[in-house]
């Protein structure tokens, strides 16, 4: 009887204890913050690695580096090729910081270059110019050759001008950068505000030796975003095939502990070769949305970035303000 007794209380013991704890440890939470997607996953401010690539410039433009959750580390705002030397700068169209290069038409800055700005890619091709505008910085590619860098990473805001001579159809890949100045937050200083969510844009008008327009960025191109910050809410962010959503995303509430989304970048993705079919077509945006009214680099230039013929939009991926680094791709037959 004693031996029963003392099994029966066990077991209501162990009744009693289990209730307990079923009560004590909270039911898992609906909004649990879970990011799911094909990114790798970072948390708060990176480390910097480079102060500043252009002391001048109105806003500092550093580089660094950020680690994720899954233990891969990160070039912030993204890896370029600003010092590399084999890669060329773009001439300028407008640019505050070398004297005499704040020209007042495309004609004064084309007459004054040389001709040893052409980059040749098919000795027997055709002479191409393109008339770039890019927020903050950009890197074009033809064929997958190098043929003109951003010589301004940052602000003030600049615009350039790219000449090459290739052949018939050739491809265009541009790599865009929306510099940041907390690495890893996609932020900047705005007012009071040091985690203001800025945006980005790019806009391109290729002429032919005639003058006359070949393409503009449209519809037509390519764009895929591969850094996207800041993120305050992991389950936000979407994803369907190839598309990267982060539209409903919060833009307003950014701090130290904000999340960014990283993507490989494919090593030949400004190939001829490369397959970007399943890329998404860029997203088109106003000259307002992008806030280039103001801008001398821009506005000067109307004639030629919204020719009455055939004007050129604003490109960028799905999101103008959160996605940071945004590769385009086109065709041109």
């Amino acid at each position: 009887m004693l031996r029963y007794i003392v099994l029966l209380s066990c077991f209501l013991l162990l009744i009693v204890a289990c209730k307990k704890s079923s009560t004590d440890t909270p039911a898992p939470s609906s909004n649990t913050n879970v990011y799911i997607g094909t990114a790798s996953v970072s948390q708060g401010i990176g480390t910097s690695t480079t102060l500043n690539l252009f002391p001048p410039g109105i806003r500092i433009s550093g580089v660094g580096s950020v680690s994720s959750s899954d233990a891969q580390s990160w070039i912030m705002p993204a890896a370029t090729n600003y010092l590399q030397t084999s890669f060329p700068f773009a001439s300028d169209l407008h640019n505050i910081y070398t004297a005499g290069h704040s020209y007042a038409n495309a004609n004064v800055a084309l007459n004054s270059l040389n001709g040893n700005d052409i980059i040749t890619i098919d000795a027997t091709g055709e002479v191409f110019t393109a008339f770039i505008f890019a927020d903050n910085y950009f890197e074009l590619y033809v064929n997958g050759t190098p043929v003109g860098k951003d010589p301004v990473p940052y602000t003030e805001f600049n615009s350039c001008i790219v000449r090459f001579k290739v052949k018939r159809p050739f491809t265009l890949a541009a790599k865009c950068v929306d510099w940041e100045e907390k690495l890893g937050l996609g932020v900047e200083l705005n007012g009071a505000n040091p985690y203001y969510v800025g945006d980005g844009g790019f806009v391109l008008v290729l002429k032919d030796a005639s003058g006359a327009i070949v393409t503009t960025t449209d519809a037509s191109w390519k764009a895929q975003t591969f850094y996207t910050a800041p993120i305050t809410d992991l389950s936000c962010p979407t994803e369907s095939g190839n598309y990267r959503y982060t539209t409903n995303c919060n833009t307003t509430n950014a701090s130290a502990t904000s999340y960014a989304l990283h993507w490989l970048v494919p090593n030949n993705w400004y190939a001829t070769s490369f397959d970007d079919s399943k890329w998404p077509a860029a997203t088109l945006f106003s000259n307002t949305t992008v806030g280039v009214n103001n801008k001398a680099s821009y506005t000067n230039f109307t004639d030629i970035f919204d020719n009455s013929s055939q004007d050129a939009s604003f490109i960028w991926s799905t999101n103008l303000l959160l996605d940071n680094e945004v590769l385009f791709r086109k065709t041109v037959q």
